[in-house]
């Protein structure tokens, strides 16, 4: 009778412990940075935005150099010319600079959104294998391991509702 306590003991506490276990939420993590850096898709995209960014350089640094050709020009026969003269070129040379800025305001929003269109397909491949290998390894969690990084694939239990009834909303 002694030994049938004892086993009948065990087996709750074996029950009890394995249901404990398998409660608990498997957790991993990933340098999502690292790993998007390693595919060659991303490798390709950002020679891509770099021969972009080169090109728009280069198209802003012509424009630039003309107008300090201009400016220095100017400058010099400013002394031959009349007040109207100078006024003239002065508002000129002020409505170059303006349309440089513009430039590199458009060319810099070009380069973002060309980036994002270029990055999407990859960030989303990236988190598919992760969602993949994660459901097959039979983790809840991924958490990306940079710091700042969030969460990437959430198949636990969400709270959110039962928080919010805990709270009365």
């Amino acid at each position: 009778m002694k030994h049938l306590k004892k086993i009948t003991v065990a087996l709750v506490l074996f029950v009890a412990a394995t249901g404990f276990v398998n409660a608990q939420s498997k957790i991993a993590h990933i340098d999502v940075t690292q790993l998007l850096s390693a595919m060659p898709e991303m490798k390709t995209a950002e020679a891509e935005l770099k021969k972009l960014s080169e090109t728009y350089n280069a198209d802003i640094e012509g424009s630039m150099t003309e107008l300090k050709n201009k400016y220095t020009l100017y400058e010099n026969e400013a002394a031959s010319k009349t007040p109207e003269e100078n006024q003239k070129r002065a508002e000129e040379l002020q409505g170059a600079q303006k349309t440089i800025g513009e430039a590199q305001q458009t060319a810099q929003r070009e380069l973002q959104k060309k980036q994002q269109e270029l990055f999407a397909p990859i960030s989303d491949k990236a988190k598919a294998a992760i969602e993949k290998v994660a459901t097959a390894q039979g983790y809840d969690y991924v958490i990306d391991a940079q710091q700042g990084g969030g969460l990437i694939v959430a198949n636990g239990k969400d709270l959110l509702v039962d928080v919010k009834k805990e709270l009365g909303i």
